[in-house]
Order: structure tokens, then C-alpha cells, then sequence
């Protein structure tokens, strides 16, 4: 039967046990006599033992007050022991935080997140798992990353997706190409150029699938990668243009690399938190989420 007691109560308990006066005491923990006195009735009513006797003059223990007193002490001590120990984590703020992300959005969001993060939590290491969406899945669903940086797809019942921002696809050429400079490229013209695309194992490429089922190549890509970032360095190289999301993009103004948006239709990808449903984030790893999502 579950015990109708609180941690006021215990120290209440403490404290009349050291000062062995209701007026001492009361005052050494700043509540009334008349509250203290409350708290010890319902201490007694709870456990159903008289832990006092009392006088005109003073209290004291009775043997079962005796025993109540030497094993809540340890309880209060441990207690303590651990609130401390907790604060000095708190306030020395060491600890790991691992995250999970497809290349693109590390690319994107974590250098500046990650600098802005050690400028606050300097002792805090951060690991950053940037690996295929499904691996990034998978190191949310084990525990293996605290959350996890991806774009929506596949979903389970314990597993909440957070949206962030929607990253719409572009096409990625040299400065010199024809096509660069263009307000827009629909994808069937996209697809008469010479382009690079990704394998079957990327999530970028099961998403333009789905996204481009109706749309027919006119001729097949000349390479494929398994990462965007690979794919870039192709188009880089000048071996041809590659559909990728725009947050992938180097800055304004790199000197080889440019985009052009995609249209006809446009297609765009969510990309978003992952995170395990009811785990609480450690303190520093729950600042790190906020960081991003306020990115």
C-alpha cells in the first residue's frame, strides 16, 4: 500500500528530531509551529506509528520514532548526496551527446549549431553520426544516438518526427553551364542533360521515385552515387548536373558550383527531429535540440 508521504515531511521529521522543541525547530526550517506540527501528525497518520512523545517541555523519540529516525536519515543523506552530485554535473556541464544526421542537414545545420553549443557547454562532446536516412533511423530507434537529423519517411509507433523546414530539390551545375543562370528547369529537361544520380539504397532517391514515378528519362544517368555530397563532387568535376536538395548546396557563391530550382513539379523533402517517444533528453543534449530547432 503505497505511503502517503513527501520529502517536507521527512525534514520536518529531522528537525524536530535535532532541536527535540516545535518552536526551534519550526523556525530552523521557516515554517510555523502550527505547520510543522501538521506535517508530524501526518507523518505519524501515514506510517500509523506514534514516532513522539510529548511534553509541556520537549519531544522525544519514541523506539519506533527511533528506528524511523536513524533509517530516514540515511534516506535524506542519500538523497542529498545525489542532488549534489547532480548539480556539479549541471554546473561543470561534461557530458556526450550523440546525434544522428543525413550529410545534408549536418552539412547545413551543425557546424554553426555545434560552434554556438561549445561556446556555451565547452566540456560537452558532441558526436555526429552522419550516415544514410535509414541508418539514422536506426541509431534513433537503438538508443545509439540521443535524436536524430533526417527527412520524413518511413515512421514507427515510439518514434516522434518533429518538422524543422521544407528543402526543396534544385539542380546543381558548374557556373559555365548552359542551364546555369536559368530562373527554372522542369525535370523532363533535366533528364536530356547528362546527370548524375544516386542508388537505390539512398532515401534521397526512393523520395524522387515516388515523387517522379510519371516522369520517364529520355536517357540514363552517366553515374551513380550513394551520397549527395559524392554526387556533387561529381558535378564539381564537370562530369555532369545532379537533382539534389538545396540545403546540400555549398554557400552563396562558391566559385564552381551553382543551382537552378526544379519544377513540373516541384518536389521537396521535410527534414526534421527524430527522436525515441517518452525518453527525456539530458540537459545538455535537450540544449543542443534547442539550438537546432532555433536554427
Amino acid at each position: 500500500m503505497p505511503v502517503n508521504v513527501d520529502l517536507n515531511d521527512l525534514y520536518a521529521f529531522r528537525a524536530l528530531v535535532e532541536y527535540g522543541n516545535f518552536r526551534l525547530a519550526a523556525e530552523s526550517i521557516c515554517l510555523s509551529q502550527s505547520a510543522l506540527s501538521r506535517r508530524i501528525d501526518k507523518l505519524e497518520n501515514a506510517l500509523g506509528l506514534k514516532l513522539f512523545e510529548r511534553t509541556t517541555r520537549r519531544v522525544s523519540l519514541t523506539l519506533a520514532g527511533q528506528n524511523f529516525a536513524e533509517r530516514s536519515g540515511r534516506l535524506l543523506t542519500d538523497f542529498e548526496d545525489v542532488m549534489a552530485d547532480l548539480s556539479e554535473v549541471s554546473q561543470n556541464r561534461t557530458g556526450l551527446v550523440t546525434v544522428a544526421s543525413v550529410p545534408s542537414a549536418a552539412y547545413y545545420f551543425m557546424p554553426d549549431v555545434i560552434r554556438r553549443f561549445q561556446s556555451r557547454y565547452p566540456r560537452v562532446r558532441v558526436k555526429l553520426i552522419d550516415s544514410s536516412a535509414s541508418n539514422v533511423y536506426d541509431s534513433v530507434v537503438s538508443g545509439q544516438a540521443d535524436f536524430g537529423i533526417s527527412f520524413a519517411g518511413r515512421t514507427q509507433a515510439d518514434i516522434e518526427f518533429l518538422p524543422l523546414l521544407a528543402d526543396r530539390y534544385v539542380a546543381a551545375c558548374r557556373h559555365e553551364h548552359p542551364l546555369a543562370g536559368s530562373k527554372a528547369l522542369t525535370w523532363k529537361a533535366f533528364y536530356q542533360q547528362a546527370w548524375i544520380g544516386l542508388d537505390k539504397t539512398s532515401g534521397n532517391r526512393n523520395l524522387l521515385d515516388q515523387a517522379l514515378a510519371h516522369i520517364v528519362p529520355e536517357r540514363p544517368s552517366i553515374c551513380e552515387t550513394r551520397h549527395v555530397t559524392t554526387m556533387l563532387g561529381m558535378v564539381e568535376a564537370g562530369l555532369g548536373i545532379a537533382a539534389v536538395p538545396a540545403m546540400s548546396m555549398p554557400y552563396s557563391g562558391h566559385s564552381v558550383l551553382t543551382s537552378v530550382p526544379l519544377t513540373e513539379p516541384v518536389v521537396q523533402r521535410t527534414v526534421g527531429l527524430l527522436k525515441r517517444s517518452g525518453r527525456v533528453l539530458s540537459h545538455v543534449a535537450a540544449e543542443l535540440e534547442k539550438l537546432i530547432t532555433e536554427r
